[in-house]
């Protein structure tokens, strides 16, 4: 992998003075989103945001899909932060307004149309100079799109990698058993150099005898005249190696309706079909025909998505009489014929979804309810924006999962058959009440009713003991919980996100042994009484109280509040409620078991004595904290997200010792001091031993310079007084001209010099290193040229060691300037530089920097 995206990483790597735009260019299967995840994980920190965007060909095909994509984007470059967005052009402006002034990475995978490329980019010239963006393709048109900055077009793997590919998966190790080489040579070149096609073929053949392996190949030889096709005849061998009908079954569930479903929501519904849902998604992992990514979802690459409806397709040549009816327009016509079977199990009808150039106006078709009477089989149904007409009755009374976006009732009619639904979403639609009257829906497991903004109250929840997650997510009609959501004993997860007109919780909410999971950020109206219930909650994982100013309301009683941390408590977001330093407890009760916490957009001036024990935590989160001055005796954390904290001044650790964590820091603009990363002070407040080891002088008629931050928020115009930077054992400064103070032994027009350590006394050392180089812009460069990485690389030619310096601020010569960089390495006792050692030192800038003087200087000390 590592020389497959080598100049990819290459380019990632160097600096530019515009945007930039690589495309991944190949065929399905061939590995384009493989080596975009590698660079992307190998790259994405060194970047001010980042974001990754998978599938976007599927999601700009869904409702509203293109906004979809503009919200991801948005959500992830600002780190969790919700950008609202109406309208494609609202988005595009929203995008150029959150990226014009920060370097961002971000990959676009299996982009097929400009119109998906336009609602992301807009604009590129708009962007931070020095980002970069990664498009994935299978459209050679879209190669000369946007000022494509480079093309990688991906190559099949010859006979040596395919086979080591192969191996890999079918017997662990880099080459085949010894009785298998003929086979497997054979079953490469089936697989003409397909990546995925070599993982599938080579996990479903793993642990198997000569016989099977030969049957393959039979299988795969018997294609008409020899073809070599790498799509569904070698990918089939993976789906008929699965050792059961349920495995099959479960395959095209999945290929058909279920991609990028939650796996514990996939579970739920297919366990409910009578499949072993957990293992038999384990089989299919095992040979490569579905992922499970970062965030629990299941996924299938579109090659074997392909695969898996081309078998359903081969069932019939009618859509009414195969298992799975996928395509809008199939669907649609059965029902307006009304020729359902019993031998359709999922059916999936978007009205919206139906092509433009269709006769239909989808807003004026009512179809009918007796239209699914003959589908006495169908357990899997997903609908949108669909009117039907009729009795309900009759209507599909096996189902096991309903979705329905746009339904069209004001209620459930109580003839409608739910007793054997286990998955109920209605979205987006103009239900009052859930149900005309109480129901009986014993399976239930999942109701979800986000977005149904008329709601004004819940069903009594007796009618559905088994109900295990409950999402009332913008219901803002809502008012209130109906009390019998205690009786649910099974209760795990309970969002009412945007409740706004919600005051009350159930006052015994608090006896559900269950419930892990609340969510009630943005439900301003909660009472005090339900917040501290929520509080006392001992079986609480997950709390979020997002938007509820806590501080604002309760201010004598926020303190008390937040003492009471439960020790079953995993995470925690107080983001948005109005806390000031003394709304904090000196300590948390019970801080073991937190691995999550967020106190972002807070009035925060310091960091609370409370955060300073929660010694296990993962994320910490103050972003867009703007009064908050200061982080000492900061715990170890796992990563740290600092965005828009405008006034942060300091970061100091708990520890003596440097800790390693990932940070996010953006709109940083006065971070001065980070301990065990750098510390930044004018130059006259910096310590005179420096100061007279340098030569400097006239520090207080230095000029005014720019100078480039790492986590600013603009590309460094202002000017600044010169500064001293202190750095691993380094100090920097940068000030402008071209008179060099101090004396140098070493000069050089160029940008390296070499040299031999002079032969010491007995009582003295190479103690130190002095090193400068005056640069300046080329004359024709882009007026936005700003300096990348700066590096000081020093050698030890004669010990085989170097050492390389690449400081964090730097200085930006403006146009016909000289800038000189200064720097002093203070040389540890166990880094020795001896009599006759052979040096090399070099400065390497960007291209648009031009070194026009470099020098260096050994100080020497007593031993």
């Amino acid at each position: 992998m590592n020389y497959r995206a080598e100049n990819i990483n290459l380019w990632l790597q160097h600096g530019s003075t515009d945007p930039e735009i690589v495309v991944i260019y190949g065929i399905s299967g061939i590995g384009k989103t493989t080596i975009a995840k590698f660079v992307y994980n190998s790259n994405y920190t060194k970047f001010e945001g980042s974001s990754f965007i998978e599938n976007i060909k599927e999601i700009s095909q869904q409702p509203n899909g293109l906004v979809q994509i503009q919200s991801q984007l948005l959500s992830e470059i600002l780190i969790g932060r919700k950008v609202k967005i109406h309208s494609v052009s609202k988005g595009i402006t929203a995008i150029e307004d959150a990226l014009w002034s920060r370097r961002v990475l971000i990959v676009l995978d299996d982009v097929d149309h400009m119109d998906q490329l336009e609602a992301v980019l807009g604009l590129k010239y708009r962007f931070c100079p020095g980002s970069k963006i990664i498009i994935t393709t299978k459209r050679a048109k879209l190669l000369k799109a946007h000022q494509v900055t480079m093309v990688h077009a991906v190559e099949t793997l010859d006979n040596k990698e395919s086979l080591e590919l192969l191996s890999w998966h079918a017997f662990g190790q880099d080459h085949p058993l010894e009785d298998y080489i003929e086979y497997s040579e054979k079953l490469v070149h089936h697989c003409g150099g397909l990546p995925l096609a070599l993982k599938v073929l080579g996990s479903s053949l793993l642990g198997e005898m000569i016989d099977v392996w030969k049957s393959a190949l039979d299988k795969l030889e018997a294609i008409p005249n020899g073809e070599i096709i790498i799509t569904v005849p070698t990918l089939r061998v993976g789906y008929d190696s699965l050792q059961d009908d349920d495995d099959r079954r479960l395959f095209l569930h999945i290929a058909c309706f279920l991609i990028g479903k939650d796996k514990d929501y996939i579970v739920k519904i297919l366990d409910g079909c009578d499949l072993y849902t957990i293992v038999g998604i384990q089989n299919l992992i095992d040979r490569c025909l579905v992922t499970i990514d970062k965030f629990d979802k299941v996924q299938m690459h579109d090659l074997i998505r392909g695969m898996g409806r081309e078998i359903v397709r081969l069932e019939s040549k009618d859509p009414w009489k195969r298992s799975r009816v996928w395509r809008h327009m199939d669907s649609f016509k059965i029902l307006v014929e009304k020729n359902g079977t019993r031998t359709i199990e999922g059916l999936v009808l978007d009205m919206h979804m139906l092509r433009t150039s269709s006769p239909i106006n989808s807003n004026e078709k009512v179809l009918e309810t007796n239209a699914f009477a003959r589908m006495q089989e169908i357990k899997l149904l997903h609908l949108g924006h669909v009117q039907l007409d009729g009795c309900y009755a009759e209507f599909c009374t096996g189902l096991r999962w309903l979705y329905w976006l746009k339904f069209p009732l004001d209620s459930i009619p109580y003839n409608f058959p739910l007793g054997s639904l286990i998955v109920l979403e209605i979205h987006d639609s103009g239900l009052r009440q859930v149900c005309q009257d109480t129901k009986c829906l014993p399976l239930l497991k999942i109701l979800d009713l986000r977005q149904c903004h008329s709601l004004t109250e819940t069903t009594d929840f007796s009618c559905c003991p088994n109900l295990e997650k409950l999402v009332l997510v913008d219901c803002e009609g809502l008012v209130g919980i109906n009390e019998s959501i205690v009786k649910l004993e099974r209760l795990a997860y309970l969002s009412m996100k945007n409740c706004k007109n919600v005051r009350m919780l159930p006052k015994n909410i608090f006896t559900l042994k269950l419930l892990e999971t609340i969510i009630v950020s943005g439900c301003k109206n909660l009472s005090e009484f339900s917040i501290e219930m929520l509080w006392n909650m001992e079986s609480l994982k997950v709390l979020e109280t997002d938007g509820i100013p806590i501080g604002e309301f309760w201010p004598g009683r926020s303190l008390s509040i937040l003492s009471c941390l439960q020790s079953s408590l995993v995470e925690l977001s107080l983001q948005g409620c109005n806390l000031s330093d003394d709304s904090f407890p000196r300590d948390f009760s019970n801080p073991a078991s937190l691995r999550i916490l967020n106190l972002g957009h807070n009035p925060i001036c310091c960091l609370p004595n409370c955060v300073q024990g929660l010694t296990g935590l993962n994320e910490l989160f103050f972003w867009e904290c703007r009064r908050l001055k200061s982080l000492v005796r900061l715990p170890k954390v796992g990563r740290l997200h600092l965005e828009f904290c405008v006034s942060l001044k300091k970061i100091a650790n708990q520890s003596d010792q440097f800790q390693k964590h990932t940070t996010s820091c953006f709109h940083n603009d006065n971070l001065v001091e980070w301990e065990y990363n750098y510390k930044l002070e004018p130059i006259g407040r910096v310590d005179v031993k420096i100061i007279n080891l340098l030569g400097l002088c006239k520090l207080e008629s230095m000029a005014r310079i720019r100078l480039r931050k790492p986590y600013q928020s603009s590309n460094g115009d202002d000017l600044n007084p010169v500064q001293g930077l202190y750095e691993r054992g380094i100090f920097s400064t940068f000030f402008a001209g071209e008179e060099v103070p101090g004396q140098f032994s070493h000069k050089s027009g160029g940008s390296s010099i070499s040299f031999t350590v002079p032969l010491l006394d007995n009582y003295h050392r190479i103690g130190g290193l002095k090193v400068f180089a005056v640069y300046t812009k080329h004359a024709n460069d882009s007026p936005w040229a700003l300096p990348g990485p700066m590096i000081t690389r020093v050698r030890n030619k004669s010990k085989g060691l170097k050492w390389i310096y690449a400081p964090s601020h730097c200085g930006i010569p403006g146009k016909g300037e000289d800038m000189t960089w200064l720097s002093h390495w203070n040389l540890e006792e166990e880094v020795h530089l001896d009599g006759g050692d052979q040096m090399a030192v070099s400065v390497i800038m960007e291209p648009w920097l031009l070194v026009k003087e470099f020098g260096i200087q050994l100080v020497q000390q007593l031993q």
